[in-house]
């Protein structure tokens, strides 16, 4: 008789089990077992090998851990470690690494199931809108932003810098008492009459606004016509005179960094040479996810540029992106369903091959092309997919913004192109650390009224709330 492919698999798995009765196993105990020595057993068994800090597995037991067994290893190494919280990572065809759970990032199947099963609770404009309406008041509750009016000290600035083209000036902003965000706002060296806002909320690369690529972005904005803000995030940059590092992955951070763009809308739009009608915001990574979520939360903003962050099985690595429950809204939403918010406001999304926005324009996309076509704006969203290029906002991701931005707020992108035709980003210099701190380079400026320390601007904040 012929051994079918059923019949091998379950000879195969009947042959691990009876490997494993030498042990002398049963229900009494829950076939219980070290995870060390499951992990050696799986090892063995599918020939492979993987990686560990034996901190991260020692003491625990595997209940019923033969029974635990598939036919093939990431199946098994799933069943055995996803009551630990732990996941394994493949590193290579035979090589896995031990990790600890991470609920913001979903297997692609996953997040694209869950998009459409978002999708499927609304078929029209009408139906849309009614979501959105009620996803935008769930999500200003989540974060708990429901404060009742304070009055906040004016903004404190630096002597203006000048440049070729631009100039740069240091400002911090209170956004609750105490509490600052700190930023560079760079504008042309020369404009008339009342000039276009762009918010740059940056990601979590190493030096944040301080980092040359941030710089060489928001001047090239600059020259090109507009006021372009650079600002920290929540317990980094200069907030780190305020609060820890640590901080920052506090589920509050999210909260706050929020806010510190509201707040910084409410300060810019008030300028007298704001052209409030022209307004628009581009961050990338983390910067990238709040820059769909306070496009969708505020309508002052006219356009957007997320870069490197929309995905609908990813749901931002940090806390400050999900940490509170926004996500819970409307039975479960997801960043794409956010950034679908900005409809029918022209959206650019910017995805690379080598991130979790790697398929966007293979399922995503077409979700955010549906929801704008109920608005005939399908022209208004669009995408620039980077297929050999990684997780940065490298030359090409900021040359689709420039083009972008150029288009929309009526910016002279020919001001930052050289004699070819191409862009030239030559003309910008590369500020050094300290030039751009507001409160100087040993904190001499900070306010004598800065709060200090996690837990009094978390008592601050909810002592603020509305009652």
């Amino acid at each position: 008789m012929a051994i079918t492919p059923i019949i091998k698999k379950s000879l195969l798995f009947f042959c691990g089990m009876a490997w494993y009765t030498g042990n002398a196993q049963n229900s009494d105990d829950r076939y219980a077992k070290p995870l060390k020595q499951v992990i050696k057993e799986v090892e063995q068994r599918f020939h492979i090998r993987i990686k560990y800090a034996d901190t991260m597995i020692a003491d625990k037991q595997v209940t019923y851990a033969d029974w635990r067994y598939r036919q093939d290893a990431e199946t098994t190494l799933e069943k055995i470690l996803s009551p630990f919280d732990l996941i394994a990572k493949k590193e290579s065809d035979s090589v896995y690494k031990l990790g600890t759970f991470e609920y913001h990032r979903w297997k692609v199947e996953d997040g694209w199931a869950e998009l459409d099963r978002i999708a499927g609770q609304y078929n029209n404009k009408t139906e849309w809108e009614t979501r959105k309406a009620d996803l935008r008041s769930c999500m200003i509750k989540a974060l708990q932003l429901d404060l009742a009016p304070i009055a906040l000290s004016k903004p404190i600035t630096t002597e203006v810098r000048k440049y070729d083209g631009y100039t740069v000036q240091n400002i911090a902003i209170e956004i609750l008492p105490g509490i600052y965000v700190n930023g560079s706002l760079y504008k042309p060296a020369k404009y008339k009459g009342r000039i276009p806002v762009i918010l740059s909320p940056d990601g979590h690369w190493a030096k944040q606004r301080y980092r040359a690529d941030c710089q060489l972005r928001c001047a090239s904005l600059a020259k090109m016509g507009a006021m372009a803000f650079s600002f920290d995030l929540f317990a980094w940059g200069e907030s780190l005179l305020q609060f820890k590092s640590e901080d920052h992955r506090r589920s509050l951070s999210m909260s706050f960094q929020v806010l510190g763009g509201i707040r910084i809308l409410d300060y810019l739009l008030a300028l007298k040479d704001a052209d409030t009608t022209r307004v628009g915001i581009s961050g990338g990574s983390g910067g990238g996810t709040h820059t769909a979520l306070l496009t969708a939360l505020d309508d002052r903003i006219k356009c957007s540029a997320p870069v490197a962050s929309v995905s609908s099985y990813f749901y931002g690595g940090c806390p400050c992106e999900s940490g509170m429950p926004i996500h819970a809204c409307g039975g479960g939403t997801d960043n794409v369903e956010i950034a679908a918010m900005a409809a029918p406001r022209p959206q650019l999304v910017v995805s690379d091959g080598k991130d979790w926005t790697d398929r966007m324009p293979e399922h995503d996309l077409s979700y955010l092309k549906k929801i704008y076509s109920w608005y005939d704006k399908s022209e208004s969203i669009s995408n620039v997919h980077l297929k050999e290029e990684g997780h940065d906002f490298g030359i090409n991701k900021r040359t689709a913004v420039y083009e972008f931005m150029a288009k929309q707020l009526s910016l002279d992108l020919n001001l930052i192109k050289n004699t070819t035709g191409k862009i030239d980003e030559s003309f910008v210099t590369i500020e050094k650390e300290p030039m751009m701190y507001v409160f100087g380079a040993n904190a001499e400026r900070l306010p004598a009224n800065a709060v200090k320390g996690f837990e009094n601007a978390e008592r601050l904040f909810y002592q603020l709330k509305r009652n």
